[in-house]
């Protein structure tokens, strides 16, 4: 499976792309991935750079996961539509599949978290793509647990634990699969914090999936 991610630190920190690498792999999933990536840049700046749409006319892709800028569906959540509109197009006629990364809410303002959910899943449902609800299992995690802390010092990023949440919100989303139990080290992260995370990613989407 390819995979073409566009968006920015928000993606490439903590390299999120090779960490759901790693989950698929130990799936039995081979996964290849080329990440577009510009620092604090919202996908209408990906869409005029160009690089993005060079690479989705030319790469073979099965998938292509879409990034906002963090704030700009809260801000702008029209702006936001229209690129995710022109994405689509584009990602529909190379023959992909369009999927739609929900981040989070910054840590000092949880109560944008909504505005952000409301934004990415009504382009995706406009458009019959895929969400990831990151963003949602990370509020849901927040609410259930203390540690490990998610939010990186600067309260916008993500730290290491909360994009090997995502990745797990990847698999489970993107790729159908569960990732409770996987055995693949991560550099920097305990064994006992990734399943944790795993187990919360399973359980939190599997509330979400039904509604609760």
């Amino acid at each position: 499976m390819r995979i073409l991610f566009v968006g920015n630190s928000f993606t490439s920190r903590n390299n999120l792309p090779g960490l759901l690498k790693g989950l698929a792999g130990a799936r039995g999933i081979e996964l290849e991935h080329k990440l577009i990536s510009a620092g604090g840049a919202s996908l209408r700046q990906h869409l005029n750079a160009g690089k993005a749409l060079d690479a989705l006319a030319t790469g073979g892709f099965d998938t292509v996961v879409l990034q906002e800028q963090s704030t700009l569906p809260i801000k702008n959540p029209d702006r936001f539509r229209d690129s995710a509109r022109d994405f689509g197009e584009a990602i529909t006629a190379a023959g992909a599949r369009t999927a739609f990364y929900l981040t989070w809410a910054r840590r000092n303002a949880p109560e944008t978290q909504q505005a952000l959910t409301d934004a990415y899943g009504g382009a995706a449902a406009e458009l019959g793509a895929t969400l990831v609800p990151v963003g949602m299992v990370w509020e849901r995690f927040l609410s259930q647990y203390d540690e490990p802390a998610l939010h990186d010092a600067d309260n916008s990023h993500p730290a290491l634990a909360g994009s090997y949440l995502a990745a797990c919100v990847f698999l489970i989303a993107l790729l159908n699969e569960d990732p409770v139990g996987v055995d693949v080290p991560v550099k920097g992260l305990a064994a006992d914090t990734a399943a944790l995370l795993q187990q919360a990613a399973w359980d939190i989407c599997s509330a979400l999936a039904t509604g609760e």
